[in-house]
């Protein structure tokens, strides 16, 4: 570990005045930068509700004139007459109805017979003049489809500036009926108001633009007005608060109509086909637009008819924006919504400058106010470096030069005369410690403690106490007199007498109280009496957790003490606190070691509402069962026996038998079905079952639809939902396990498994990292897929990783097949799980908490008397004949206390009734089970015996099994068969 640093005194002080100044300066920069910044984004927020308003009054600028005039056309039919010629006639009242309004470019009549009558004011169009080729002086254009003699003609007529006909086209028909347009049909559709269409290109020129349009009172035509986006456009263009300021005009859909991009200038939006090929004006959400469109997220749903006003700051990729955004109300149709934006970093470029500036001159005052610091500390800083020598000569145990240091600062002259003091100190309490060291016997160590104290209060005489907890009270163990120390135990003092003047002193600490002398004899009756008053001192001994030791009473023949000596007293009074301690050490930790061991077991048993009160009833059985073998007086167990380290022994491993369960999986430990893991995968097959019951009543519908029988496709359908019935209820069945799975269930289930159904939604989205790296093994499916019923998928399978893998040649001598996956978990693999719940992996996998026993105990330092806790916690799963795991230990292999376990935790296993696969089994039932593993030589047939015999069995019933479990057994059956096998 680096040593720490330490820093000269001078220096020190120059740090402390330099870092007042420097937090005074971030104090006022903390409080001044943030007042500025929000003065200047106020003022921004002001500048962007006036460009709101600006543009409001623009766009309403342009739309209601034109919304105005439309409705003013609608009253009266603008252009009477049938033809051409006629039409040209009263083309005047169009030309003043548009003339006018800044932002129309065109305005035309649609009838109901397909005429169409446009006059185009040409210098105000913003494009697409090319198609027109017209010539000089061409101020209207008139673009005209009418009937002549049954039959539509197609002009355009180039007018001047008074209307006066310039030239007139017949062109070809281009195709165009008005009857057809998005305006035309709105506006007969909603004939009392006029109709904004969305953005769509003119027929003509090509360009974008929006129509106003309304149907002509009491006529089958519609008049419409034409404005060009171009117009819109130019409303933003020449607002900015800053140059990366981003101005956007959209409709309630995104659509982007209008867009200020900051610095890259004005962006002229195009109408486009979209991802789901739809044609439009192109949307917000597909530009590189993100602080724009994570405003846009941010807005609520606000209704049509209401502004909503919005400003906030907002983060996006790193950089704050103050944002702003307000809504338009369109008149006849839509709201608009306005949006701006603006870096923080150019609202505060101004103030940002300042700081620096700020920053760069309070650095040189800051150079030369440390110069100046360093002086005036390096003047004071002098004595404190003599008293540095001095404190490393003490440092090195050399008490003999003296001190002698002056200075005019008070506080280091009286350090100087206070470590004259502590040299003098040190040195006693040195010798004191070195003489308490010294001293191995407990006793005695108790007695010099006493002696000591006494000495150095000068104390005439003194008492030692030890506090009992069993008794709550202080016992007299050492008294001091005349110079000696004496044993005894002629006094104690409860601790709920509060009038005892130790008792006071254990309670709040340390005391010193004028004794009478009727307070003496009242108090202290071991001590020699006094005619006069005396001092006493009361000091509780506490170990290192402050809990109460004892405590020592000292009685001076004075009527004070001086402060320093009881501090003394109180210092070298810690080492008696210690001794006590070191001595209770031993045997507190013992208990602590037990009780740490049953505080594993316990947890074991919490994990698994199935296997609780395993761990704590097999040790239970187990020293049952060595209990009996050592009153054995005669037989293979006569003499055995276990002492005192031996029983501590056997009591650690029973206890720590199953502790590597704690890595076993509770969902393993659990599973009370086949296809459970975390949750029962049965649900998923049932809905299999549901969509193909869904899938066979849609097909009889729809073929009855196409014309089938109906009776006969009725009852083709209840025939297989029956079937699809059984079949699930036939997979549910084996879904709970049991003892043992025919041939011909395994041949149902999988021919279950051969039927289909149909999957249209990816597995492979909202699913974990793991999962869908598993299934990435394999290419997926193109959707929909028919799928099994029931499936074992590559997905299934959880590969061993190498540090899984346990060689022939480990360490610990295991010998044990590893499955080659960690998991599999196919739906036909575990549906066909012959016996239980279990699969081969999830089988190892319970196995495998005894290798992680015998791992986890040997690493464990054990005490050399615990050295044999792993073999005996190790081996209860071993058998006689070698076939066991996971040493396959032979019955010589293995301890008498290892073979004790491998019984107590088959019985227990046999017995519990707290398994989620099986009913507790009867007494009779498990003994019967037991007497086939003896005659397998699975366990030891002469413990077995022993267990029978001594009625342990029976006595172990009692305690844990329930009354209907406990039966009548024929034990003698058993022993008989025993003493013939002898």
């Amino acid at each position: 570990m680096p040593t720490k640093k330490n820093v000269y005194f001078y220096i020190y002080i120059s740090y402390f005045f330099t870092g007042l100044i420097l937090i005074f300066a971030l104090i006022m920069g903390a409080v001044q930068f943030p007042h500025m910044s929000r003065i200047i984004l106020a003022q921004a927020n002001n500048a962007y509700e006036l460009i709101g308003k600006e543009i409001t009054t623009d766009v309403r600028e342009i739309y209601e004139p034109v919304k105005n005039q439309t409705e003013i056309l609608a009253q009266i039919h603008p252009l009477p007459g049938n033809s051409l010629n006629e039409r040209l006639r009263n083309v005047a009242y169009l030309a003043k109805a548009i003339e006018k309004l800044p932002s129309a470019t065109s305005t035309y009549v649609g009838y109901a017979n397909g005429d169409f009558f446009l006059l185009r004011q040409f210098a105000k169009s913003n494009g697409g003049k090319e198609v027109f080729n017209a010539p000089p002086d061409t101020t209207w254009i008139a673009q005209s489809t009418s009937h002549d003699h049954g039959h539509l003609v197609e002009y355009i007529v180039y007018l001047n500036g008074n209307l006066k006909e310039i030239k007139r086209l017949e062109i070809p028909l281009r195709n165009f009926d008005p009857r057809q347009r998005n305006w035309y049909l709105s506006a007969m559709e909603n004939q009392t108001r006029a109709n904004v269409s969305e953005p769509y290109y003119f027929f003509t020129t090509g360009q974008i633009g929006i129509t106003y349009s309304q149907k002509i009172v009491n006529e089958e035509a519609v008049v419409g007005i034409d404005i060009e986006i171009p117009t819109i456009q130019d409303i933003i263009r020449n607002h900015n608060v800053t140059p990366s300021t981003s101005i956007a005009l959209t409709d309630q859909q995104g659509q982007l109509l209008a867009w200020k991009n900051g610095r890259y200038g004005s962006y002229k939006p195009q109408i486009s086909v979209r991802k789901d090929g739809s044609k439009g004006m192109p949307l917000l959400a597909d530009q590189d637009a993100p602080v724009l469109n994570q405003i846009r997220k941010t807005d609520g749903s606000v209704p049509a008819e209401q502004v909503h006003t919005k400003s906030a700051a907002i983060d996006v990729h790193g950089e704050t924006w103050s944002t702003y955004q307000t809504r338009l109300h369109i008149p006849g149709g839509q709201d608009l919504n306005i949006l701006i934006a603006s870096p923080h970093a150019e609202l505060l470029a101004d103030i940002l400058s300042m700081r620096k500036q700020n920053i760069v001159i309070f650095a040189l005052l800051l150079l030369g106010e440390i110069g100046v610091t360093i002086y005036f500390s390096r003047l004071a800083s002098k004595p404190l470096n003599q008293l540095s020598d001095e404190a490393k000569k003490i440092a090195h145990f050399d008490f003999h030069s003296k001190i002698e240091i002056e200075s005019r600062i008070r506080e280091i002259a009286d350090l100087a005369d206070s470590m004259k003091g502590m040299k003098a100190t040190i040195q006693s309490f040195l010798d004191i410690a070195s003489s308490l060291a010294s001293e191995s016997n407990y006793d005695r160590l108790l007695a010099r403690v006493l002696k000591e104290m006494s000495e150095i209060t000068g104390a005439k005489s003194g008492l030692l106490y030890l506090y009992e907890p069993q008794k709550n009270a202080l016992n007299v163990v050492q008294i001091y007199a005349d110079h000696q120390v004496i044993e005894t135990d002629a006094q104690s003092v409860v601790m709920s007498d509060h009038s005892h003047p130790v008792v006071a002193a254990c309670h709040s600490g340390s005391q010193i109280m004028q004794l009478q002398a009727g307070d003496l004899k009242l108090f202290f009756s071991a001590l020699p009496e006094s005619s006069h008053v005396m001092t006493l001192i009361s000091i509780p001994l506490k170990d290192r957790n402050n809990t109460l030791s004892g405590a020592i009473a000292l009685v001076i023949d004075a009527a004070g003490i001086d402060d320093a000596h009881l501090a003394m007293a109180e210092a070298v009074s810690g080492a008696a606190a210690v001794a006590i301690e070191n001595q209770r050490l031993i045997q507190e930790q013992k208990a602590l070691l037990a009780s740490f061991i049953q505080l594993i077991a316990s947890a074991i048993d919490a994990k698994s509402p199935y296997t609780g009160g395993h761990c704590q009833r097999v040790p239970v059985l187990t020293k049952l069962l060595a209990q009996a073998a050592c009153r054995e007086t005669s037989g293979p167990y006569a003499s055995f026996d276990l002492n005192d380290e031996e029983w501590e022994e056997l009591h650690v491993a029973s206890w720590l038998h199953d502790c590597g369960k704690v890595t076993t999986p509770e969902y393993i430990v659990d599973k009370a079905t086949k296809l459970e893991t975390l949750y029962d995968r049965i649900h998923e097959i049932r809905m299999r079952f549901e969509v193909m019951k869904r899938d066979a009543e849609i097909a009889c519908w729809q073929a009855i639809a196409n014309g089938g029988n109906t009776a006969e496709l009725k009852e083709k359908l209840s025939s297989e939902i029956r079937q699809l019935d059984d079949d699930f209820a036939f997979i549910a069945e084996c879904n709970e396990g049991g003892e043992f799975m025919a041939p011909d269930k395994i041949a149902r289930i999988k021919a279950i498994a051969e039927r289909t159904w149909l999957r249209t939604l990816s597995d492979r989205i909202g699913i974990s990292h793991d999962e869908k790296e598993r299934k990435n093994c394999t290419p997926e499916p193109a959707l929909p897929v028919s799928e099994y019923l029931l499936s074992d998928k590559p997905e299934h399978i959880f590969t061993r990783s190498a540090r899984d893998h346990i060689p022939a040649d480990n360490p610990w001598g295991f010998k044990i097949k590893v499955p080659e996956n960690l998991y599999n978990r196919g739906e036909l693999y575990n549906l066909c799980v012959t016996r239980g719940t279990l699969s081969e992996e999830e089988r190892y996998k319970i196995n495998e908490h005894m290798t992680q026993t015998i791992m986890m105990l040997g690493k464990l330092p054990f005490p050399r008397y615990l050295a044999k806790v792993p073999e005996i916690a190790g081996g209860h799963h071993e058998k006689m004949d070698g076939t066991g795991y996971p040493k396959r230990l032979t019955g010589t292999e293995m301890s008498i206390p290892a073979r004790m376990m491998a019984i107590a935790d088959i019985f227990e296993a046999l017995t519990a009734a707290d398994r989620p696969y099986k009913n507790g089994k009867t007494l009779s039932e498990a003994i019967r089970i037991m007497s086939f593993m003896k005659k397998d030589q699975h366990i030891d047939g002469d413990l077995f015996t022993l267990f029978l015999k001594s009625g342990i069995y029976l006595e172990y019933a009692k305690m844990f099994m329930k009354a209907e479990q406990i039966d009548e057994v024929d034990v003698s059956m058993y022993l008989a068969s025993a003493d013939h096998l002898e």
